[in-house]
Formats: C-alpha cells, sequence, structure tokens
C-alpha cells in the first residue's frame, strides 16, 4: 500500500508523543513540520531527523496529504481551514473547536471539497477500550444502564510548562479533558441524547508551579470544575466530573453498570490497562485484553487509521462528526449549567467501527 504523506503544524509538548508514535505505522510518511516559531519546529524537526519548514512550505507541499493540527484550541479551526484551503486533510488535536458554531465551517468547507476531517482523541481506538467495546456489544455486563466518568486533578499548572492557556477560552477540565471521557463513553454506548450540568469556577487566578514559569500567576477565565449528567439515546444515564480543583480523590475514570454486572473501564487518555466486571453474585474479575494497541502510546492511530481509509476508500474512525458531537455535548455542559435547564444534543454520529481482534502491528483493518 503506498504511504500517505503528513505534516505537522504545532511542535509543542504534545507533538514528540505523535513523531514516536508515528513510528508504529508504516502506512505513515512524516514529510515535514512547522510551527509559527520557527526555533520550535527546527528544535522538534532535528530531535525526529524530519525536514522543519514554514506554514505556508509545509501546505504547498504536494507530497503531504494530511495535515495534523497540534497547535492550541484556539488556532484549530483557523489552522484548520488553511489546510482544507490547500487541499488537504486535517486532523486536530482535541477539541475540534472551541464551540460548535465555529466548528461546524469546519466541516462544511472539507466536505465542499471532498476532503476528510479528523479529530484527536484516538485513545478509544486502543486495545483495552475496543476490547470494552466487544464486551459491551457481546453482552457482558447485560443492557447498559447507567455509569460513571471522573477527571479530577489540581490542574495542569503543576507540570505543564506552559498552562495559561488551559484556563483561557477554549481551555478548562471539558475541553481539555473531557474529549477524552465522552469520545469513549460514545465509542461504548453511542450517542448522547440531552445534558443536565453545574459548572464552577473556584478561583480567578492561579499560581503556576511548573518550570521554568514558577510563581507567574495566571487568569482564570472559564470553569474549572463541572459535574454533569448524559443521557445517551440507548438509555444510559452517566454521571460525568470534570474538576482542575480536586487535590485527591479515589474514583475509577469509568464504570459502567448493565442489568447484569459492572464494567470498570481503563482511563480513556491512555490505550491500555485493566478491564474488570463485576456482578451482584462476586467480586471483580480482570478481563484479558483482547485487541492490538493497548501497550504503549499510538498517539497518532487516527491520523493511521485515516490514511488506511483514504487509501481503501472506507470511513475513518476519529471522525470529524464524531468530534462534533463530543464538543456539542462538551458545549451543552456549559450552556446547562448557566441556563437552568437540560440541553438536547442534535448531532447524532454513527459509533466507529470497531477495530478487527487480530490485527499485525501497524495494521488497522
Amino acid at each position: 500500500m503506498d504511504r500517505v504523506g503528513i505534516g505537522i503544524i504545532g511542535c509543542g509538548n504534545i507533538s514528540a508523543a505523535y513523531l514516536k508514535a508515528a513510528r508504529a505505522f508504516p502506512i505513515l510518511d512524516v514529510k515535514a513540520v512547522a510551527d509559527l516559531n520557527p526555533a520550535a519546529a527546527e528544535a522538534r524537526g532535528a530531535e525526529f531527523g524530519i525536514p522543519a519548514t514554514t506554514v505556508d512550505g509545509l501546505l504547498a507541499d504536494p507530497g503531504i496529504e494530511i495535515v495534523v493540527n497540534l497547535t492550541v484550541p484556539l488556532a484549530h479551526v483557523e489552522v484548520g481551514l488553511m489546510a482544507i484551503a490547500a487541499g488537504k486533510h486535517i486532523h486536530s488535536e482535541k477539541p475540534l473547536a472551541i464551540d460548535t458554531a465555529e466548528a461546524r465551517p469546519l466541516l462544511d468547507a472539507a466536505r465542499a471539497k471532498g476532503l476528510r476531517v479528523g479529530c484527536a482523541p484516538d485513545t478509544f481506538l486502543g486495545g483495552a477500550h475496543q476490547t470494552c467495546r466487544k464486551l459491551i456489544d457481546d453482552g457482558a455486563i447485560g443492557q447498559p444502564l447507567a455509569g460513571t466518568a471522573f477527571f479530577m486533578c489540581p490542574g495542569h499548572e503543576r507540570w505543564h510548562p506552559s498552562p495559561g492557556f488551559f484556563y483561557l477560552r477554549g481551555g478548562g477540565p471539558v475541553l481539555d479533558m473531557a474529549p477524552y471521557y465522552v469520545t469513549d463513553l460514545v465509542n461504548l454506548l453511542g450517542p448522547v441524547a440531552r445534558v443536565a450540568a453545574i459548572a464552577a469556577r473556584a478561583r480567578a487566578v492561579r499560581t503556576i508551579t511548573s518550570q521554568p514559569l514558577a510563581g507567574q500567576q495566571i487568569p482564570v477565565e472559564v470553569a474549572t470544575h463541572a459535574a454533569a449528567t448524559l443521557e445517551f439515546v440507548s438509555g444510559p444515564v452517566v454521571t460525568m466530573v470534570m474538576s482542575f480543583d480536586v487535590p485527591r480523590h479515589r474514583h475509577r475514570p469509568i464504570e459502567l453498570y448493565g442489568s447484569e454486572g459492572a464494567m470498570a473501564v481503563p482511563d480513556p487518555n491512555w490505550f491500555g490497562g485493566q478491564i474488570e466486571i463485576g456482578t451482584a453474585a462476586g467480586d471483580w474479575r480482570a478481563v484479558i485484553t483482547e485487541h492490538a494497541y493497548a501497550n504503549g502510546n499510538f498517539r497518532i492511530i487516527g491520523v493511521a487509521d485515516m490514511a488506511h481509509a483514504i487509501r481503501k476508500n472506507r470511513p475513518h474512525r476519529a471522525s470529524g462528526e464524531l468530534a462534533y458531537h463530543v464538543l456539542e455535548v462538551m458545549e451543552a455542559v456549559q450552556h446547562s449549567s448557566d441556563e437552568g435547564r437540560h440541553v438536547r444534543i442534535e448531532s447524532r454520529p454513527e459509533r466507529p467501527a470497531m477495530l478487527p481482534g487480530d490485527l499485525m502491528p501497524g495494521d488497522l483493518d
């Protein structure tokens, strides 16, 4: 199969994970990296032996079919539209946009030109989450009825080298971390029908404790704690809490409760992890992961799946429509809190096709 040329725009903290993971997928041919800060592109390119160029130069390269957009959330749509105008498919870091009003023109522009839009997270394609999907579809816990989803921490200013954007418009725990949880829940249960939530901001200013900006204060423009209830089209009701205000907790990332049992789903920010199933008659028991891509960080697998999909003319799994639905759900959290009402979700994406259980390394079909 012919390789697919990709170019990466945005050489910040996450770009190293993408470039390392690209080595696991022979279909990907990383042609160039670019950044508005030329020094960042030069440094990342030198680290991985990849040419560094300008954004305009990358977009003009005829050998690049997919642009991987790793810029900050406020720039996701601007860069995506530039890539589409240049005739490139686009795969963005999460979230797809900072709101649905901004995201829809991106999807419409791509559709008008016959181009694909993809978006992180792609961790739901990890072996543990694909095995959970198969277990649910096979009736391992009976009919799914309810669940919980928790991400809670003291805040990203403890570890990120430049954490300010996490607390500005486009940031916060919902837009930053809920994409992993909501995407995995849609993978497991199907689309969301409506949302009810309360969101709050604990502090107006936070102090960075990570290097190199330790001691600097950053303004907080967004809610930093959100408690939501998601009702799924298929029936389950899931309690979700996303927070940058919790010093420590003991909740598991995701638990799903069915008519015949319960399932502990591993952290959706990662590809592997221990799956457990429990019943009313017995204790929790570990379940073996059956699918590939569980042992490692494959944080470019969605791009590789898009590349295979282009060559085989099939739908790609980490799609723009899926990401739009997740964005609509996240946006509804704040709308519900602000307006004191349930918010109905209009989009209805298809559940992504499950990965085969017997894949060889590098394969996705």
